[in-house]
């Protein structure tokens, strides 16, 4: 009689115990979930602010030139087009690392926890159908050269208030996550192939 998959194996505590262990990592995706939140509540002051000083509020307007970071010799009494940019660019940059944090909550809980068993919800994110260890790899490789690309761009639209020395380690910095990606993509595609 062949032993059922589906029942658990008493006579191997210590196996069950290592395998049970999986759960210890509940505490950590309950963690990221709070975080989250924090980045939600983020964003919502952000444009708060954003909101008020497209109407002129002079507190909004202070909150925003401090919160990026902009330099003006003269005091910011309005938004002008630099501003507007750094603070959207901001936004999504809380955007992007609360997709990342997406990722790695639902994909890391399904790859390495338990399954979701969500395959008939009509709101099943399209990569975790088929989402391992080494997809959830690359994908966050991406998401972070993303994030990187945001704070770059951001750096280069208000280089005025940086010096030469930030310029160049940042942008040695981004160069060195996209080579990073592209290897990790690159042995995964190698690894992938040997498998087929």
């Amino acid at each position: 009689m062949k032993p059922n998959s589906k029942t658990s194996n008493p006579s191997n505590p210590l196996a069950q115990l290592i395998f049970a262990s999986r759960w210890l990592q509940m505490p950590l995706y309950l963690g990221l979930i709070a975080a989250q939140a924090v980045y939600v509540f983020h964003f919502g002051v952000e444009l708060y602010h954003l909101i008020g000083a497209a109407f002129g509020n002079q507190g909004d307007i202070d909150a925003l030139v401090k919160g990026i970071g902009y330099a003006s010799e003269a005091k910011v009494t309005s938004l002008n087009e630099t501003i507007i940019m750094l603070v959207v660019l901001a936004l999504i940059d809380v955007v992007m690392i609360s997709n990342l944090l997406i990722m790695v909550i639902v994909g890391g809980y399904e790859t390495f926890v338990s399954r979701m068993n969500l395959q008939d919800h009509p709101d099943q994110p399209e990569w975790l159908s088929h989402v391992n260890a080494s997809v959830l790899k690359v994908k966050l490789a991406t998401a972070i050269i993303g994030i990187s690309s945001i704070h770059l761009l951001k750096t280069f639209i208000n280089a005025d208030n940086y010096t030469e020395q930030v310029l160049m380690w940042q942008t040695l910095i981004h160069i060195t996550f996209l080579l990073s990606a592209v290897a990790i993509a690159y042995t995964d595609k190698l690894m992938s192939r040997d498998e087929h």
